[in-house]
């Protein structure tokens, strides 16, 4: 993952982003009312399926990433208030 270089990363993880809520949008759909557990479970198993496939490291940069994505659009939403 690391020896890509930023641009091709990003519309690598651009595309994996797009074939997951395919599949995301799916597994909800699936669920009935089981559905917001559906995706919260599916976090957790694309988190653990994402460490067999890169490293502890990798995931976890890619979370605090994630984390500081929605704090800051959390941020934005109370500006907008």
């Amino acid at each position: 993952m690391s020896n890509d270089t930023p641009q091709t990363a990003e519309a690598l993880f651009d595309k994996a982003l797009e074939v997951a809520e395919k599949h995301l949008e799916a597994a909800i759909k699936e669920g009935g009312m089981l559905g917001p557990y559906v995706a919260v479970a599916m976090i957790e198993a694309a988190v653990n399926a994402a460490v067999d496939e890169t490293s502890h490291e990798d995931v976890a940069d890619m979370l605090r990433d994630l984390a500081a994505q929605i704090e800051a659009d959390a941020d934005g939403e109370d500006e907008e208030d």
